[in-house]
């Protein structure tokens, strides 16, 4: 399964480090655009250099771990398109030209189902999408999170326990299903 990600899955980080590591068991397959990428390094750099120089840390790590995810846009696609926001045609856009079968995006209003079941896409909320690979998938969705939770210790340095990593992350239904310990 293809999943375009939208930039607002990408950023913020644990949200994104869970799906990743997710399409790191096999899972799906993430697709996005240069400018879906952008968009993730611009709302870094709203918290500083710093921020955006993890970003752009992170894009790179990204691209290397996943080589086959970038897609190049297709020339006169985004003008047959339309979304009630059109700056998110380009994700409509990179989704069709990837060959998708769906856009995880938190923007549900922006993705109005019946303009994407015309494209032959869904839209996956990131917390219910996980929820569901977890249901068929639990060892590899349990190892993607185990992963995630033991980066965001070490890099904290102080242990993490992952129901509250995970509710923090809005993936408050993926954290229930696992009964986490606090």
């Amino acid at each position: 399964m293809k999943l375009a990600l939208d930039a607002c899955v990408l950023f913020p980080t644990v949200m994104r480090e869970v799906l990743l590591a997710v399409a790191g068991q096999g899972l799906f397959t993430p697709v996005w655009s240069d400018r879906i990428l952008g968009e993730w390094q611009r709302a870094a750099s709203r918290y500083g250099a710093e921020a955006e120089g993890e970003a752009l840390a992170a894009i790179a790590r990204a691209q290397d771990l996943f080589p086959n995810a970038r897609v190049k846009p297709q020339p006169g696609l985004e003008n047959r398109l339309h979304l009630p926001d059109e700056n998110d045609i380009h994700v409509l856009a990179t989704a069709i030209a990837g060959h998708a079968d769906a856009i995880v995006t938190l923007n549900a209003k922006d993705f109005p189902r019946g303009l994407l079941q015309a494209e032959g896409l869904a839209r996956r909320d990131p917390d219910g999408l996980l929820w569901e690979l977890w249901s068929h998938h639990p060892e590899q969705v349990e190892a993607a999170l185990e992963q995630v939770r033991a980066t965001a210790s070490r890099l904290s340095g102080e242990e993490k326990a992952l129901k509250p990593l995970l509710k923090r992350a809005k993936l408050t239904r993926l954290a229930r299903a696992l009964g986490a310990e606090q």
